[in-house]
């Protein structure tokens, strides 16, 4: 997925139609708002007509938190940087992932939207109930509270400098993979599965470009200054 010139500027046009251009944006805070009441209305589900204890509600939510992760990095790695002759499969690889390489600086795609989020969630829930039966209840909140600090961390890293100093190999194992390499670095929540499967950068030997990192940040709103005087 390389592309000539990485754009610090606008945006990637995905869709000719205006109403389904809206539909590829999306904002953390109204994703996090729209599943927060939804995956709260589940657990109580689980608990309440599905008789799952609240021990077994909290270990099924860390195991699908943690399955997340995993799920992230396949994901990540074998279908957001899909390599295919067909057009049709790169224009979905473009759609899901490409733009953000293309246009780094975009806030309003790092987010799955509304529509295509509820869409897939959906889906991904019946695949697992299909699996777990009732457990699901439990899992499965996990699983996309894990998909939501996911994309919020993905949105730090595009934001801010790590706040933490524990936190920088995470930051530059992202930035690396998009200006360095992008068949390395499949981890954005965390660094594990590229450590385990071979796919992390060996940090001590890059060398950090500080002018290919700041591509990579949002660039800083200016305040408008008003020119109204004072009365």
């Amino acid at each position: 997925m390389k592309f000539d010139k990485i754009n610090n500027k606008g945006q990637a046009r995905l869709f000719e139609n205006p109403y389904l251009e809206i539909l590829t944006k999306g904002h953390p805070a109204i994703i996090w708002g729209m599943y927060i009441p939804i995956l709260s209305y589940i657990i109580y589900t689980g608990y309440s007509a599905y008789n799952l204890s609240v021990q077994n509600l909290i270990l099924l939510f860390l195991g699908g938190m943690l399955f997340w992760t995993f799920f992230e990095y396949l994901a990540h790695r074998y279908l957001f940087h899909l390599i295919s002759e067909k057009q049709n499969l790169q224009r979905v690889a473009y759609i899901m992932h490409g733009n953000h390489h293309h246009y780094p600086r975009d806030r309003q795609r790092l987010f799955m939207p509304p529509i295509p989020s509820i869409i897939l969630a959906s889906i991904l829930f019946g695949l697992q109930y299909l699996l777990l039966g009732r457990y699901t209840f439990g899992f499965y909140p996990g699983f996309i509270i894990g998909y939501l600090l996911y994309a919020s961390m993905h949105y730090a890293i595009h934001a801010f400098a790590p706040p933490f100093k524990f936190m920088k190999p995470l930051w530059r194992n992202h930035h690396l993979h998009h200006y360095k390499n992008e068949e390395l670095g499949f981890g954005v929540s965390n660094t594990f599965w590229d450590r385990v499967f071979g796919t992390m950068f060996d940090l001590s030997k890059e060398k950090e470009d500080k002018e290919k990192v700041k591509e990579l940040m949002f660039e800083k709103r200016k305040r408008e200054k008003g020119n109204r005087n004072a009365v």
